[in-house]
């Protein structure tokens, strides 16, 4: 089973969905919310694997949500406006559903969700990573074997991750939840949605906006730390 949530300030276009989601009984609807706040707390309550997400909601859009989530689910947004699919993807949505939803659009976005879920749950079952290890990289004609430790961060791109170590930056076909689940917590720490970095290589941090950090890396470069990210590194790093 799928455990799914609902966020929509529509209650008629939520029971739309849910009569349409009875022909597939895969999907257990475990929550509704009505705003980006509810749904926030549902999220962070009940660990939904699948999310169907409308964007425009008052005060705050979807797209707002995403942005206070690090590990984020399976989403697939309903929404009546085609305006927003390009954001929508760079977002990593797995699909973008037009209002009213039809069935067959629908059963392709649940397949879609299905394969994600699975491959989460594989990358799960396999053993993290130990920083001494080595680890093969390609990028098309070039490849690298490499140890874990000598990787400075790991930055989204859509379904691919972009990998920093020495002077390249190599693309692989994989999502930062995935490689987040297999790297070595003891070097590694998800400063945000979109990067992952080497706490080797951290030079300093300051606090910053809405309570978050600001990493200050050996290289120079700055990472934005969200205000969610940072209670976790105060919680696992503080004496």
């Amino acid at each position: 089973m799928i455990q799914t949530i609902l966020v929509d300030d529509e209650r008629l276009a939520r029971e739309g969905l849910k009569n349409l989601l009875k022909e597939h009984t895969e999907i257990q609807i475990i929550g509704e919310a009505s705003n980006v706040d509810e749904a926030l707390e549902m999220i962070d309550k009940l660990k939904p694997q699948l999310i169907f997400l409308d964007i425009q909601m008052p005060e705050k859009t979807g797209f707002d949500l995403l942005e206070d989530l690090i590990e984020t689910p399976s989403i697939i947004f309903t929404t009546a406006y085609d305006e927003f699919a390009i954001k929508a993807f760079e977002v990593n949505a797995l699909d973008y559903l037009l209002k009213p939803i039809q069935k067959d659009r629908l059963g392709e976005a649940i397949l879609k969700a299905k394969k994600q879920i699975e491959e989460l749950r594989l990358e799960k079952l396999r053993a993290r990573l130990m920083p001494d290890e080595k680890v093969f990289i390609r990028d098309g004609d070039r490849c690298w074997y490499i140890k874990l430790d000598e990787i400075k961060m790991i930055e989204s791109a859509g379904n691919y991750a972009k990998i920093y170590f020495d002077k390249y930056q190599p693309l692989i076909h994989r999502t930062l939840n995935s490689l987040d689940e297999r790297l070595s917590d003891q070097i590694f720490f998800r400063a945000n949605r979109q990067q992952i970095i080497n706490l080797n290589y951290l030079d300093r941090i300051e606090p910053f906006f809405n309570s978050g950090f600001l990493f200050y890396m050996k290289d120079g470069s700055k990472i934005e730390v969200s205000r969610r990210q940072a209670v976790k590194f105060k919680e696992t790093m503080s004496l």
